[in-house]
């Protein structure tokens, strides 16, 4: 299951990528990280619901592992 988490994110980041090089052709992988440093990714509806989903898949993961791992004391 955590390798399906792991090929979901990847996919999804790779295609927040392209998005938001439609949107900025030179944009890198780090610039994405802060896309508020760009304002035409900052106010892009669909850049930002891309993101959203990446976002979502990366906390489904963490929730998964969580509940995978015992707590340690």
């Amino acid at each position: 299951m955590e390798s399906l988490f792991d090929e979901l994110i990847e996919a999804q980041r790779q295609k927040v990528l392209a998005c938001a090089r439609r949107i900025v052709p030179n944009i890198t992988e780090d610039d994405i990280l802060q896309p508020n440093d760009f304002p035409a990714l900052e106010l892009h509806p669909h850049f930002r619901y891309e993101e959203g989903i990446l976002e979502g898949l990366m906390t489904a993961r963490m929730a998964f592992l969580a509940k995978k791992s015992p707590l340690i004391s």
